[in-house]
């Protein structure tokens, strides 16, 4: 049986509500377009778009968005790196939906969900929030943790705040932009956590802060993983069952290499 474009979004949505201006629109290509392949990414850059066009691919499923802003607009004016991306699509033909607010929203949170797989700690699972999930490790350091995470995430570094050889064993789980001070500060206090994990936050919010804790003689530490770093393994999560949806539709999950070099 042939499937289209629209039956695989229709499974993603998965009958979630999502607000009326939501980013998770199909940004190229028709719904109605029958598909041959599937590839899915964290970021639609032009190398993926180029990678997903020679896999075979006529769908891309992607998390974040096209054009470098949040709501896929187009504030720069005439911009050749933008013009050139956009001729790539269209004469590829490639369907392109963003897959972010849905997502987000699965019960657990799907980018979180696959974070947490990633990192084996699912037996240690305490609470579930829209936004967050807490862990309850075995007694462990900073420093281990950290050494852990970059094992299982294949990262050359990480940035911490805190004590390495602190103790820990409440930890919290911010995937993306979760980490600025709203969500991650009141999360430490309610949940009495050692440690939180997040994607990026501004800096002068739960970094100071708990710079601060520190210097009060509080025991806690936050450890930066990155945007990509931290959501890439929800999107490998979602290929994973993209696949068993639609099993005689090569599906493929095109990682990336780490945005920034350490210098």
């Amino acid at each position: 049986m042939k499937v289209t474009v629209n039956d695989v979004l229709q499974l993603l949505k998965n009958n979630i509500e999502v607000p009326k201006n939501t980013v998770d629109t199909l940004k190229f290509g028709s719904e109605n377009a029958v598909v041959n392949g599937i590839a899915i990414a964290f970021m639609p850059t032009y190398r993926v778009i180029q990678q997903a066009i020679d896999l075979g691919a006529n769908l891309l499923i992607t998390h974040e968005c096209l054009f470098y802003n949040h709501w896929d607009e187009k504030p720069y004016g005439e911009n050749q790196v933008h013009e050139e991306k956009e001729k790539l699509l269209k004469e590829s033909g490639l369907a392109v939906f963003r897959f972010h607010d849905y997502w987000h929203r699965y019960q657990p949170d799907g980018i979180t969900k696959g974070l947490v797989q990633a990192l084996e700690w699912e037996p240690y699972i305490s609470d579930e929030l829209p936004t967050a999930t807490i862990v309850q490790l075995p007694m462990t350091t900073v420093f281990d943790i950290a050494q852990y995470v970059k094992g299982k995430l294949g990262m050359d570094y990480l940035r911490c705040v805190g004590d390495l050889s602190m103790k820990c064993q409440r930890v919290g789980l911010l995937v993306g932009y979760r980490g600025g001070g709203s969500t991650a500060i009141p999360l430490m206090e309610k949940y009495d956590l050692d440690l939180v994990l997040f994607g990026e936050g501004p800096e002068w919010e739960t970094p100071e802060y708990v710079r601060d804790a520190i210097s009060q003689g509080r025991n806690k530490a936050v450890i930066a993983l990155g945007h990509a770093e931290s959501e890439e393994p929800g999107m490998r999560y979602l290929a994973k069952l993209v696949q068993g949806k639609f099993p005689t539709i090569p599906t493929n999950f095109i990682s990336m290499q780490p945005l920034f070099q350490v210098i």
